[in-house]
């Protein structure tokens, strides 16, 4: 788990730091000189060094006199002189100085072999001003101290103009700001410094690859001690949806898998693929309030409901008392989500996950999509919520999750149905909600990475590769 933190949250571990803040810039002044050194800078290279005149700044002058002991010809050019006579940035200036470095006015851009970017840090908000625009053009690597200039460092929103760094030194932990918005595109490489400072307490907490288990199956496993999944869906045009749910998860370890879909359909899911199951609800080509009784027989003997994938639309209600009558773990996505009235209906005795994208979610609330707001909808409801996207998130109510492995190659049809199977498949094997939600996300991203290598991501591959390598565990 990497920590997500706040400039709010900076401000205060540096005010609760027993340490001398000249010491911090110190600790922070090196981390940017040794990371400049990583980047293969070195005696008699050319570095240009853009300061603030806040403490961003600061740290910019002590990695110019660490790059000039080293034979390093920096230049210094700079937005103002630090603020106070007594600061701690303008010490780090007179040193940076006397160490050799020529400090100039930032005017126009000049050739470099490297440029530091540490005009502006955290605490940065709204337009960069037009005078360092053109330093944002250069053609130069970037090494960036904390954020890229003109980034913020909270939302990861640009309102004008940023740096693109080809690598971003941050200290004590990543910032929220390095993940959302543009922040990915804008960071580069991440480096973080620990510069002594107490734990964070997290805004958010980036889930890697250790905070994402998978089920265990034992030696005496059989198909149904190991999770069984009920994709409830289907509808004419759309049929595929809730055979890629139940396919993925038998992909990723579920020992049994059906799709319960109205009757009119059953002969065609009964063709579509020998190792799921089907069984037919009702009579029709759409699911009616009528079917539930029917539903609920058919899926009894599944540990969990995979909701909605090609359900298309259903007769009013339908969706209201599957979730009020079914009792075990709900995985409801796209249609199922959409065929409700309000978030109300999500409040129920067992664990519900639901796997909106923002469009649905905006739907479902009537409220932007962002983590906050799927935090809010988790604690009023009790469900889990896995908010896909760019990153995604997913959270219980208290701990919010940020999923970053996934990518751009996911934007293809069918490929939220095949995670909303691994969700349920998750569950079915016995880890709990919200860790399945964010296990399964996570897979999700790092499967379609893999595949994207070597071909075009369809929901078809992807379902396959997830069972290559997040399958069956013992």
């Amino acid at each position: 788990m990497e920590p997500l933190i706040t400039p709010a949250e900076v401000n205060r571990l540096d005010m609760a730091s027993d340490d001398p803040p000249a010491m911090l810039m110190g600790r922070a002044g090196l981390g940017v000189a040794l990371t400049a050194v990583e980047m293969g800078i070195g005696y008699g290279d050319r570095v240009t060094i853009l300061t603030g005149r806040g403490n961003n700044g600061g740290d910019g002058y002590v990695a110019a006199k660490h790059l000039v002991r080293r034979g390093v010809q920096v230049t210094i050019r700079s937005l103002g002189y630090p603020k106070g006579d007594g600061s701690h940035a303008r010490a780090a200036s007179v040193a940076a100085i006397r160490a050799g470095a020529r400090v100039g006015e930032l005017g126009d851009p000049e050739p470099t072999d490297l440029i530091v970017d540490a005009i502006f840090g955290v605490g940065f908000r709204g337009a960069l001003p037009e005078v360092v625009v053109p330093w944002t053009l250069l053609d130069v690597p970037v090494l960036a101290v904390d954020v890229p200039s003109g980034l913020d460092a909270t939302t990861g929103l640009v309102e004008n103009a940023a740096f693109y760094a080809d690598v971003t030194v941050t200290f004590q932990a990543a910032k929220t700001g390095h993940v959302l918005g543009e922040g990915p595109e804008r960071v580069g490489e991440l480096f973080i410094v620990d510069i002594g400072l107490d734990e964070p307490r997290p805004e958010l907490m980036l889930c890697e690859e250790i905070d994402a288990p998978l089920p265990v199956r034992t030696r005496h496993a059989h198909k149904w001690s190991v999770g069984s999944v009920a994709v409830v869906g289907g509808s004419p045009g759309i049929t595929g949806a809730a055979m890629l749910a139940a396919r993925s998860a038998l992909d990723v370890g579920a020992g049994a898998a059906a799709v319960i879909c109205p009757g009119a359909l059953q002969p065609i899911y009964a063709t579509l693929d020998a190792g799921v199951m089907s069984r037919a609800a009702g009579e029709g080509e759409r699911f009616t309030r009528d079917d539930v009784a029917a539903v609920l027989v058919e899926a009894e003997r599944y540990d969990v409901m995979a909701l909605g994938p090609g359900l298309g639309p259903v007769g009013r209600g339908f969706v209201e008392a599957l979730l009020e009558r079914w009792d075990g773990p709900i995985v409801l996505d796209a249609d199922g989500l959409n065929a409700l009235e309000g978030p109300t209906a999500l409040i129920r005795d067992h664990d519900t996950i639901i796997t909106p994208h923002s469009g649905e979610f905006t739907r479902l609330t009537g409220i932007n999509p962002t983590h906050g707001a799927a935090e809010v909808l988790a604690r009023e409801t009790g469900a889990v919520v896995l908010l896909k996207g760019n990153p995604t998130f997913v959270t219980g109510g208290d701990d919010t999750w940020v999923i970053t492995s996934g990518g751009p190659e996911l934007a293809t049809i069918g490929t939220g149905d095949v995670l909303t199977g691994m969700v349920a498949a998750f569950v079915a094997g016995g880890l709990p909600a919200e860790i399945a939600a964010r296990s399964a996300a996570y897979h999700h991203g790092v499967a379609g990475a893999r595949l994207a290598r070597s071909e075009i991501v369809t929901a078809t591959a992807l379902a396959s590769e997830v069972g290559r390598w997040a399958g069956n565990r013992t």
